[in-house]
């Protein structure tokens, strides 16, 4: 390890020892004052676990847990959980996000966290219900902001403190890792609250959620001709077909399509000669396939590469029959209860135009995470790592790109160096699963080298930058890793270097496009 790791290892072990000797009793953290905000605290024994959703977790170590409510506003009502654990803890806090349109806390997460050694915190962001639900927002502006950008901040305030109370001492590092709306609320706390965390680590943001959202309704409008529906069930001939023109662009033949950009993919060949089958398309479907890839309202489109398997655009897109993809639900019930306020609004006659107009106008100022001055989480000396998969269903992977590529204009090449990345992952789809190598160390997933929160907190701690990580494939029971791959800091893309086993990462090079 060497004298310099020996040293580090032994300051590590004396902050632990002294943050656990100097620890309060959990029950003397109800004294703690946080503003707007009641809660209880209770020292939960080593074990087995059911959460108060009636979910049981298995094999947690010994923690303080707080339960509160925090209400900023008289229409407020934002709960929260912090788990800190009672030993062994590693002098940093991790917070955990939220999915969709969040209305639970992400206990699991949370869990995952505390047995790694973090102080965590997460909150159902002001409501309670399922993720794609928005009637809690019906009249409520209070509780918009409270999703879009409040609640998360408050309860990594309150978090903070509760930490400090508890250990006699400020956790020493902050972070933050989360996926989907979790990477809206983390590119909203850079924006907006630079102070809250030292990392931040931002998977496939929904960050422009206004036009994320407006930009189906075009989609959708083609529709209100039946014919041109497109069942889940011919998803894997759509996906063949692809892999078929595209695969071995990259010059290797693995069901991955290593740059979704370079896939000039033409709906056309999938036109049914005959009688319509799962394995073709009538030409309707033919036009709405080409719809989905082109994108719509400036937004951009699916990439092709990731249409088959269960997390493909079978759930998000198709859905079990027409009107009942995720996506469509997202669609429907924001524009009903967020921003027209109207339980009747039809997204199959909708003026596009104007549902973006009254979008932006109603909600983007409480929704949004666009701005791409990042200057004062920079000064700070803060550290982001953006991700996005290349085959995303629910949030098209070029939307990242765009938002990256407009910090980089903004501030400029060499500045946006120094504190922010961009890793495309090739055949990901949303968040995590797909074709390709998809575990990259995000969400507490494991891979090689620790990949992307590993580089982060070496960023953060070390001032290492990262540069080329490892991402990994998993299959089996028990799992074994079955491939790895190359994971680059865009703008750079994996490349085979032409000989050598294709399922190992040492056989491909991390080069400019």
């Amino acid at each position: 390890m060497g004298y310099s790791g020996v040293f580090l290892t032994s300051v590590l072990v004396s902050l632990a020892i002294a943050a656990e000797a100097g620890a309060a009793e959990c029950k003397d953290l109800a004294h703690v004052a946080l503003p707007n905000t009641t809660f209880t605290a209770e020292a939960v024994a080593a074990g087995r676990y059911v959460t108060v959703y009636g979910d049981l977790i298995e094999d947690l170590p010994a923690f303080c847990r707080v339960a509160g409510v925090i209400q900023p506003t008289s229409d407020s009502y934002i709960r929260f959980e912090a788990w800190l654990p009672a030993a062994n803890w590693n002098s940093k806090y991790l917070g955990v996000g939220n999915g969709g349109f969040a209305g639970v806390i992400d206990f699991n997460e949370m869990a995952g966290v505390l047995k790694r050694g973090y102080a965590t915190a997460a909150t159902d962001a002001g409501h309670e219900g399922d993720s794609v639900d928005a009637t809690w927002a019906f009249r409520h502006p209070e509780k918009v902001a409270d999703f879009g950008y409040r609640a998360l901040h408050l309860t990594t305030e309150n978090a903070k403190r509760l930490v400090e109370a508890f250990y006699s001492q400020p956790a020493q590092h902050s972070y933050f890792d989360s996926c989907s709306d979790g990477g809206r609320e983390a590119l909203m706390e850079v924006e907006r609250f630079p102070e809250d965390f030292d990392g931040v680590l931002a998977g496939a943001p929904a960050y422009f959620w206004t036009h994320l959202i407006a930009s189906q309704i075009p989609h959708v409008r083609m529709l209100r001709d039946p014919a041109a529906y497109i069942s889940k069930i011919k998803a894997p001939a759509i996906n063949a077909a692809v892999i078929a023109a595209c695969d071995a662009q990259d010059g290797v033949k693995d069901g991955v399509i290593n740059d979704p950009r370079d896939c000039h993919f033409d709906p056309a060949v999938l036109l049914c000669k005959g009688p319509e089958a799962r394995t073709c398309l009538t030409a309707p479907q033919v036009e709405f396939l080409k719809s989905l890839y082109a994108g719509a309202s400036g937004f951009p489109g699916l990439l092709p590469g990731g249409e088959a398997g269960s997390g493909g655009w079978g759930e998000w897109v198709f859905g079990g029959g027409l009107g009942d993809g995720l996506g469509f639900g997202f669609l429907q019930n924001y524009f009903r209860y967020v921003v027209y306020g109207d339980p009747a609004w039809n997204p199959f006659t909708a003026d596009a135009d104007e549902a973006l107009r009254m979008a932006d106008d109603k909600t983007a100022q409480m929704l949004n995470a666009t701005d791409p001055d990042l200057s004062q989480f920079r000064a700070r000396g803060g550290k982001l790592i953006l991700y996005h998969g290349w085959n995303d269903p629910a949030i098209p992977a070029l939307s990242t790109v765009r938002y990256y590529e407009s910090v980089v204009s903004k501030m400029g090449q060499e500045n946006a160096a120094s504190f922010v990345r961009l890793y495309m992952v090739p055949g990901m789809q949303h968040c995590i699963g797909g074709p390709g190598a998809t575990f990259i160390g995000q969400l507490g997933t494991p891979t090689e080298n620790g990949g992307v929160y590993g580089a982060l907190e070496k960023w953060v701690e070390a001032g290492t930058a990262p540069g080329q990580l490892v991402a990994s494939k998993y299959a089996g029971r028990p799992s074994k890793v079955v491939m790895t791959r190359p994971l680059c800091a865009y703008p750079q893309v994996a490349k085979y270097k032409g000989s050598g086993d294709s399922t190992n990462a040492a056989n491909f090079v991390c080069t400019a496009k």
